[in-house]
């Protein structure tokens, strides 16, 4: 058994076409298809419209000079 993932689109007929060679020849094969309707594109977000402050990244990357890594009490 070989399992094949593929992307295609279905056109305004409302059918999928689909052409798979499978390297077979004159033989019968049993062909079993799921499908899974994509979502439209995610458009990203920036980090602000996540709710970071402006700059968080820039200001903050890199900014851990601990080496070894410490993690410091917590409390309560």
């Amino acid at each position: 058994m070989h399992c094949i993932k593929l992307r295609s689109h279905i056109g305004q007929d409302g059918i999928l076409h689909l052409e798979i060679p499978v390297g077979l020849i004159d033989r019968d094969v049993e062909i079993i298809v799921i499908y899974q309707p994509l979502e439209s594109p995610i458009q990203q977000k920036t980090p602000e419209e996540l709710g970071w402050t402006p700059g968080f990244f820039e200001q903050t990357a890199g900014c851990l000079q601990d080496d070894p890594l410490v993690r410091y009490p917590q409390g309560e």
